[in-house]
């Protein structure tokens, strides 16, 4: 069939809107019509070259959409059923049937090779059979209909709006994976969220849904820091221009209970583990090039018996985690719409520069 999507033909080159053809469904995938799909992070380090692929390519991997047809094998859902397309795994590994898919083995083969059988069979074709790279975290959703793998599919109700679920597919399950699944903080903890952009954010928000007593926002940018305030940040940090770790320790009497990085800066990296109490508990989920070095004092750190977890996705199961997020929003314990920013198919490279130069927190395309 013919479709419409914005594809990456270069390595930093903007993405050009291009009519291609989607192939036949697979008897494992779901083909869904996308009503909306998040501009992520991810998207942009991929399309600069920082995490190698095939190009062209068609990214986007926070869609949301209605299924139109599902493969032979495929029971479980059925066209019309409204779905959030998430990170795609084997669900066969060790770690994808211990309950932690985002660390699956085949995770690069699934994610990010750029089509089926390890980027070797593509769903996308150009004009004169140009073969055009699919399946970006299972699905590649800059594209008005994808033939997703079925366990990128996460069937939601019907009740809310398509329009604003596709961020939960990765950025705001990152954030908010990180704190609820594996940090967990409650009642009387005190957290630090280094970085609010939208997985910084939806980390505040966590926090905030977890009761936890001291959320500390920390940014450069003070729009943001007032935005944190207003959805439940105890206290707000600014970076570049006050001292984060002296103020942290001001603010919590010698250090946090547990602590995020969304920045993957190194020298926030070494002042989020500096700023733990003993026995704290830090996570790391910013993206960075592979080689990206943070220093950490061993000698003082061990002394305090800190923990430091590098966080993937949330270390979250999406077909559990994401209906749990959407049950929070609908009870008003998580407001992430106040994060999100709309834009038609035709400004997604609107979308991304807005991102990227800090005026949306959260931009979402719509089709």
């Amino acid at each position: 069939m013919r479709v419409t999507a914005a594809v990456a033909e270069t390595v930093g080159a903007p993405l050009r809107i291009r009519e291609l053809e989607l192939d036949e469904l697979r008897p494992d995938e779901v083909r869904v019509r996308l009503v909306a799909t998040g501009v992520c992070h991810t998207d942009a380090v991929v399309r600069d070259g920082w995490i190698p692929t095939g190009f062209p390519i068609v990214l986007g991997h926070e869609g949301a959409g209605v299924v139109e047809a599902v493969g032979s094998t495929v029971a479980d859902l059925a066209p019309g059923d409204h779905v959030v397309l998430t990170v795609a795994s084997c669900g066969v590994c060790r770690n994808c049937r211990s309950g932690h898919p985002s660390y699956c083995l085949d995770s690069y083969g699934q994610n990010f090779a750029g089509g089926r059988g390890f980027g070797t069979d593509h769903a996308f074709e150009g004009a004169d059979g140009e073969e055009v790279h699919s399946h970006f975290f299972g699905q590649s959703s800059f594209a008005t209909h994808v033939n997703a793998a079925r366990r990128s599919v996460v069937k939601v109700r019907d009740d809310v709006p398509l329009e604003l679920l596709g961020p939960l597919g990765c950025g705001v399950q990152t954030g908010a994976g990180a704190v609820l699944n594996v940090l967990r903080p409650g009642p009387g903890d005190s957290i630090a969220v280094f970085g609010t952009g939208a997985v910084g954010m939806s980390a505040v928000l966590a926090a905030v849904a977890a009761r936890a007593s001291t959320i500390i926002a920390i940014d450069v940018n003070d729009d943001r820091l007032a935005l944190a305030a207003e959805l439940g940040a105890t206290h707000t940090v600014n970076g570049g221009r006050e001292d984060a770790l002296e103020r942290i320790r001001e603010i919590t009497g010698g250090g946090v209970r547990f602590a995020l990085d969304t920045t993957a800066v190194p020298s926030v990296f070494t002042t989020m583990v500096d700023s733990l109490a003993p026995a704290g508990h830090a996570g790391e989920i910013g993206a960075a090039k592979a080689g990206t070095i943070g220093g950490i004092d061993i000698g003082t750190t061990l002394g305090k018996g800190v923990t430091v977890s590098f966080i993937l996705e949330g270390d979250s199961v999406p077909h559990l985690f994401i209906p749990e997020l959407i049950e929070l929003w609908r009870g008003g314990a998580f407001p992430f719409d106040r994060l999100v920013r709309t834009y038609p198919f035709a400004e997604i490279n609107t979308a991304f520069e807005d991102s990227e130069h800090g005026g949306t927190i959260k931009p979402v395309v719509l089709f």
